[in-house]
């Protein structure tokens, strides 16, 4: 078997939302269907996608971890936000579909070489989520897009969210592995940047396409990461699997 580069990684964990899935045209696609074909409403829905995930689960989550609400998980934040959204359109579902619609977040479509590219990964690593995401989204989310998981690590399983410095570190201890054994995934450098603090190995992958035109994200590759690919292909070249 050909050697591999960092011959002491063993395991890959993956940022989830944004670098493994496509969080946002999938919830466009069913908030337009829900909201707009089939209550004959009428919105930006690209705008409502964003508030959802930005203001809802990325702001509820910076709260939490600056003290200011107790702990809670992706979904409970989700569902919270998309009570106000649909306020503001007057309230146009019952519960039952509003439930629904909140599981969209479990129901995310993969990236075209997601499914792939874990495959060829985990040929030589173990391939893991460490996800803000709760461990009940990502088993669904799993199940519908094909994602060949070899284990879960969510955010309420370790009791943290990234960036946390004690989520790389219990993600890495739930491995039974040291740090620098443990090579963090990720389209987000802010994610990376973190778990290198931390003392794990990095590669950036950025996903163009993840994020709307009103957001500036800063794609270019960077030599503070171990590997920078243009997907999970290509990651899988470059660390010969």
């Amino acid at each position: 078997m050909t050697s591999t580069p960092l011959p002491d990684v063993q395991a890959l964990t993956f940022d989830v939302f944004g670098t493994v899935v496509d969080w946002r045209s999938t919830v466009i696609r069913e908030v337009t269907a829900t909201l707009g074909q089939g209550k004959g409403l009428d919105a930006d829905w690209g705008a409502f996608a964003d508030r959802w995930r930005f203001e809802g689960y990325v702001g509820g989550i910076q709260a939490i971890r600056r003290g200011e609400r107790p702990f809670t998980t992706a979904d409970a934040l989700h569902r919270a936000k998309l009570d106000e959204l649909l306020g503001e359109l007057g309230n146009p579902l019952d519960e039952a579909e509003a439930a629904d619609l909140n599981r969209v977040w479990h129901r995310l479509d993969p990236w075209p070489d997601s499914v792939g590219g874990l495959r060829r990964l985990g040929t030589r690593f173990i391939v893991s989520t460490l996800s803000n995401g709760n461990l009940a989204l990502l088993v669904n989310m799993a199940k519908h897009s094909g994602l060949p998981w070899d284990c879960f690590l969510s955010a309420d399983l370790l009791g943290h969210f990234k960036s946390d410095p004690e989520t790389y570190l219990s993600a890495a201890r739930a491995l039974t592995l040291d740090p620098a054994q443990v090579m963090m995934v990720a389209a987000h450098k802010p994610d990376l940047e973190a778990a290198g603090a931390c003392g794990l190995r990095t590669a950036f992958v950025p996903r163009p396409r993840e994020h709307g035109p009103s957001v500036t994200v800063d794609l270019e590759p960077d030599d503070r990461f171990d590997f920078n690919a243009t997907d999970f292909h290509d990651l899988a070249a470059q660390l010969r699997c």
